[in-house]
């Protein structure tokens, strides 16, 4: 069975609206504004490298769709040649290579995913497919890049209205010169 997994760009209050300013948001691109170092960034390489699938909710998924492929290293090679998994209902014909469409019953489809999945199912941003999967207590391990900053408004992360859910925190550390957290936090009981 697969290990679900977000990673999600935050600010101290919770924030994680359009961390790298394509979506319009006032504070658009804020985590821009930090350096999180050679070791951020290996961690975000890691992570991506240690994955096996990326599943992403319609949003994230344009936004993604139409910056990676025309990318190139590592992370890009990577990202462009896995499995990917978008969850939607408008979405019918996806052009980014290796992209697999969950619509009508997600909550079954994403237990079929992850049934059949050996590996890490990763998930960036993708707000709405988050709660989702908060609300169905899928979610194995949150990993948190928390950036010291307040933006004051923004969708948050953990929107009201989720039941409690229990996690451990496993890892924190700070990464780059701008005091950066990585909160690696896995479910407990």
């Amino acid at each position: 069975m697969g290990k679900l997994v977000v990673t999600e760009f935050v600010s101290v209050d919770g924030v994680f609206e359009d961390p790298g300013g394509s979506e319009d948001f006032e504070h658009g691109g804020w985590t821009f504004e930090y350096d999180r170092g050679d070791d951020g960034n290996k961690f975000k390489l890691d992570e991506l490298t240690n994955s096996e699938v990326t599943l992403l909710g319609r949003v994230t998924y344009e936004g993604f769709a139409a910056a990676w492929p025309s990318r190139e290293g590592e992370f890009a090679d990577k990202l462009n040649a896995d499995p990917k998994y978008v969850v939607s209902n408008t979405l019918t014909d996806p052009e980014w290579q290796n992209t697999t469409v969950i619509s009508g019953d997600v909550v079954g489809g994403l237990k079929r995913l992850m049934d059949e999945t050996e590996g890490t199912i990763l998930v960036h941003g993708s707000g709405t497919l988050v709660r989702t999967l908060l609300e169905n207590d899928l979610v194995d391990e949150l990993r948190l890049m928390i950036f010291p900053t307040i933006l004051g408004r923004g969708q948050r992360l953990f929107p009201d209205g989720i039941d409690r859910l229990k996690f451990k925190l496993t890892e924190s550390r700070t990464v780059g010169p701008d005091g950066v957290q990585v909160q690696v936090y896995q479910r407990a009981g």
